[in-house]
């Protein structure tokens, strides 16, 4: 008996050290974690339960049937994260550079399919050279296997990928769909074709990293939504962001205790706003004054900085922030902001997250570059990630809200729940300068005329009281009480039940 036990853990051991010590010392020297390190940081200390320890490749093509690795170049299981269950793959760079053969995506779809079955997240830590040569098609199958549960957990179970090395060719795909993306500055990329091919067809000279570094595609591309400086700083972020999620669509969010007076009053946020309407001031100094202890995880935040988006706690509960930013770009929505904030209402939405939208908006941004790029679709992505939201909804409008863009922002007449304005508020279908000029065409000579005219303008719409006289907005409130306001009105949302009528899915303006 104890010959067997030995001889179990023997075997044990030889798994754990997956490519051997060289291959660990290596991948150490490039200031990567090993895949079992990485779970051991991710997950709470002894909580990890290990899957298919001991399964290994089936291939006999290419004399690989001399090498079967225990493992085969991935450790799967499931663990806790400050107590809660999450499932977790991790790929093992020493194990065939962790690329990808049958039964290595096997073990990755038994830990997606009981990940959706039991209703827990699903974390997966990439660092592979891509589909296993060796095994042909057969590996390119396992990645499908793979993707297609990638589809069917959406919206099911919160999926997040942490790129931790290359992730080429087909492998971008299963990241690309999933809810968050974390990437490590320096040791990790993500493309489609690498640089070689892209030197062969399009005679670009182009590095590993500025063709899918963690800056690209936090900058550029917005495929990432974060990037760290190593793994560890990696992991702690993912460990925190867990924390705002709820585990499944059966489940709320969690709530953490809080040691935030609920009615804190911040009277600096009397003077946010600028006397000048066309000076801009910091729309984050906002989020962070409202939330509990002022912590804020700021989703994408090197990408489209004209819109915020993040999760805060209120009371202890999450909630998910969509907030104009006037420092870039005036605040105003484009393309890229449309698609970033879409995707993170629709992602708050699928998982019963509260979402808040602070709004000081003057518009669309105009110019060819944007209607050719289709600014219209992609606004409209906005517009309806809003209408289509059956979540509580809570709006406040601290100064511009004009045009379409007003509409888009939450509004009362996308099912908004409760819809502020600070008395800076403007509401109007435009500036008083574009709307006096079209109004007062035949008076343009007369600069005397038309300065009376854009006063008379700027006071009677450059205020809430017309929107708030309609219904529009439900209360014109003080700056200093907005935690208050805010908290109180998510907290008599708890119980709102609201649904969609029946239908297979939408078509989104993709």
């Amino acid at each position: 008996m104890k010959d067997i036990l030995n001889q179990l853990e023997e075997r044990r051991a030889a798994a754990r050290l997956g490519g051997g010590q060289r291959r660990i010392d290596a991948q150490h020297a490039k200031g990567k974690l090993t895949a079992r390190e990485r779970i051991e940081l991710l997950l709470d200390e002894g909580s990890f339960e290990e899957f298919d320890m001991f399964k290994a490749h089936r291939c006999t093509d290419f004399g690989m049937q001399g090498e079967k690795p225990a493992g085969d170049g991935v450790v799967t299981g499931w663990g806790t994260v400050n107590g809660r269950m999450v499932y977790v793959f991790s790929q093992d760079f020493t194990v065939f550079g962790g690329s990808l053969s049958e039964t290595h995506a096997e073990k990755i779809c038994k830990i997606m399919d009981m990940a959706m079955q039991n209703g827990a997240p699903v974390i997966g830590m990439n660092d592979s050279g891509g589909a296993r040569i060796q095994e042909g098609v057969a590996s390119l199958a396992g990645y499908a296997e793979v993707f297609q549960r990638n589809i069917m957990a959406s919206g099911v179970v919160p999926q997040i990928s942490l790129i931790m090395g290359p992730c080429a060719g087909g492998a971008v795909y299963s990241p690309a769909m999933t809810d968050f993306i974390f990437m490590v500055k320096d040791s990790s990329y993500m493309f489609v074709t690498g640089p070689d091919v892209v030197k062969t067809v399009t005679n670009e000279i182009v590095t590993a990293e500025e063709l899918g570094g963690a800056s690209t595609h936090t900058k550029k591309s917005s495929v990432a939504d974060g990037a760290y400086e190593n793994d560890v700083e990696a992991i702690a972020e993912t460990r925190r962001l867990i924390d705002f999620l709820p585990l499944s669509n059966r489940e709320k969010a969690p709530v953490r205790p809080f040691f935030d007076d609920v009615a804190r009053v911040e009277d600096s946020l009397d003077t946010l706003i600028p006397a000048n309407p066309n000076m801009p001031y910091d729309m984050k100094e906002l989020i962070v004054k409202i939330a509990d202890e002022g912590d804020f995880f700021e989703i994408q935040k090197d990408y489209a900085g004209n819109i915020i988006t993040g999760f805060i706690r209120m009371e202890g509960q999450t909630v998910g922030v969509v907030a104009n930013q006037p420092m870039v770009l005036a605040g105003c929505l484009d393309i890229d902001s449309s698609r970033k904030a879409a995707r993170f209402v629709r992602f708050c939405d699928a998982f019963e997250i509260p979402i808040l939208t602070l709004v000081d908006v003057p518009g669309f941004l105009p110019g060819t570059g944007q209607e050719y790029g289709g600014v219209i679709k992609h606004g409209a992505k906005l517009l309806f990630a809003y209408g289509e939201a059956t979540v509580p909804k809570v709006t406040v409008i601290t100064r511009k809200a004009y045009g379409g863009a007003y509409d888009v922002m939450a509004s009362k007449h996308l099912r908004g729940d409760f819809n502020y304005a600070w008395p800076t508020a403007e509401i109007a279908v435009m500036g008083a300068k574009g709307a006096v000029e079209i109004l007062y065409r035949s008076e343009l000579g007369d600069a005397e005329k038309i300065a009376a005219r854009t006063k008379d303008y700027e006071d009677r719409f450059a205020n809430p009281f017309v929107a708030a006289e309609k219904g529009f907005i439900d209360e014109v409130i003080q700056p200093h009480s907005t935690r208050r306001r805010v908290a109180r009105a998510f907290a008599s949302l708890r119980s709102k039940k609201l649904s969609n009528p029946w239908k297979k899915h939408d078509n989104i303006p993709l």
